[in-house]
């Protein structure tokens, strides 16, 4: 390599390191700000679900009755904000007259707010990951729809906090027996019986196939345990 491609590679590298270094305020204003913005909240839902799902699929229908009846035991919806399941959470939440949140993500492709979130409690983020501490800050309890990668990485994000004890014990809830029970099937098959996680664990998760069902496993767990913030 020539001394001029040398430089040119350290210059290159130099102005890496003082992006990244500038890149720290932007992460902390974002977290400043949903700090600021959720800790007024109230004991509130998180569901989760992909964004690809039409307004004329069952899970759609699903998802917001779901949302309308957790505003009907005294909980607000946080959704990430896009469309589909999201939006379907945002709309029940509205509908029940409860507090509506969304956590939008600035994505490539343009993921739009859904018209559902309360003006005040919309919240739009650069990184995925100041997004999931607040997901997993101001939720007392999940709620997992069918989705793909995003909505798997915040389930075992959640499954993990409780399983090491980073974050207090609350409701992890599975909907769909059609579309989950393979990949429970495979934590048991696979994970537990190879003793990668303990018997209690598996207990972390239920799973559910109705609104009704999903209202029940939340209400029974807060007779039984203080609502309090996660961590």
């Amino acid at each position: 390599m020539s001394p001029e491609e040398k430089r040119l590679e350290s210059k290159g590298w130099n102005e890496a390191v003082i992006n990244d270094s500038w890149m720290v305020f932007k992460i902390m204003a974002e977290f400043v700000d949903g700090f600021q913005t959720l800790q007024r909240i109230g004991p509130c839902v998180s569901i989760f679900g992909s964004a690809r799902v039409e307004a004329s699929h069952p899970y759609y229908s699903l998802a917001e009755e779901i949302a309308y009846q957790i505003t009907q035991e005294g909980f607000g919806v946080i959704s990430g904000g896009g469309g589909g399941i999201m939006e379907a959470a945002n709309r029940g939440a509205k509908r029940g007259k409860g507090k509506s949140v969304g956590l939008n993500i600035e994505l490539p492709f343009e993921q739009d707010a859904n018209p559902y979130i309360d003006k005040d409690k919309l919240l739009h983020f650069d990184y995925f990951f100041v997004r999931k501490v607040m997901f997993m800050k101001y939720a007392q309890g999940f709620v997992i729809l069918p989705g793909g990668f995003g909505t798997l990485d915040e389930t075992f994000e959640a499954v993990t906090l409780v399983q090491t004890g980073k974050s207090e014990r609350f409701p992890i809830i599975l909907v769909g027996s059609d579309y989950w029970s393979g990949l429970l099937d495979w934590v048991k098959d696979k994970m537990l019986s190879e003793r990668m996680i303990s018997p209690k664990d598996i207990d972390l998760i239920k799973l559910c196939d109705t609104p009704d069902e999903v209202a029940r496993e939340i209400r029974e767990f807060y007779q039984r345990s203080q609502l309090k913030p996660n961590f």
